[in-house]
């Protein structure tokens, strides 16, 4: 059985809504972005660990509102008033001050502001009291790690583009073995595409194995 054809050329993320796969452990996060703009105080924190969407979903979003995408660094508040606007990994490090004014700004008209970052706000670091009090009140929505039909819909998704068919028990093999991440799930369709066997086998169970383990040595006597 030949290979499919494979495209060498990386493609650049489509962070779109369509391309967003959608799974119990994303619902609730999803539904607080759709209650937009009747966001409380007009802005909304999306939190969850590394690797689950967060990005994805929150760029989604502001292509579909036109939202103002800000630097974490230096944040352009003249720029968002008025309009929506997008900050992620806000945990990582915002001027007190900045983030402030920004918050002040969603809760006017034309204003929303969507925060990302990988734990809530009460635990950030904020030495303006005004600010301190306006992070405990943010609504939060949370992004749990990605459950499997999540993780399978990535999968398919990741090697669709790349034009691959795995047998079907590749999918319940890497489900079981995998990194618990969207980035992880991406990490091992490459490696399955790219690996230089020279055999130009089909992606099945046996390679995932090699390609997971490490196991290069006695392949024939798994099935």
């Amino acid at each position: 059985m030949a290979r499919q054809l494979r495209l060498s050329l990386k493609r650049p993320a489509a962070y779109t809504r369509d391309a967003f796969i959608e799974g119990a452990s994303n619902a609730d996060a999803v539904a607080a972005l759709d209650a937009w703009p009747r966001w409380p105080g007009g802005a909304l924190v999306l939190v969850g660990p590394e690797g689950v969407g967060k990005t994805h979903l929150a760029r989604a979003w502001a292509a579909e509102v036109k939202a103002v995408l800000l630097d974490r660094e230096a944040p352009d508040i003249a720029a968002v008033a008025g309009r929506p606007a997008l900050l992620e990994d806000v945990d990582q490090g915002v001027a007190d001050e900045a983030l402030f004014h920004l918050i002040n700004l969603a809760a006017r008209e034309g204003g929303s502001l969507l925060l990302t970052a990988r734990i809530a706000p009460v635990a950030w670091t904020a030495t303006l009291g005004d600010l301190r009090s306006r992070l405990n009140a943010l609504t939060v929505a949370e992004i749990a790690a990605p459950d499997d039909e999540v993780l399978s819909g990535v999968l398919r998704k990741f090697f669709r583009e790349r034009n691959i068919r795995p047998h079907d028990d590749v999918y319940p093999y890497l489900l079981r073995r995998m990194e618990r991440s969207i980035p992880g799930a991406e990490e091992i369709v490459r490696r399955l595409d790219e690996t230089e066997d020279g055999q130009m086998r089909p992606v099945s169970r046996v390679l995932a194995r090699e390609i997971l383990e490490g196991d290069t040595e006695n392949l024939d006597h798994f099935d």
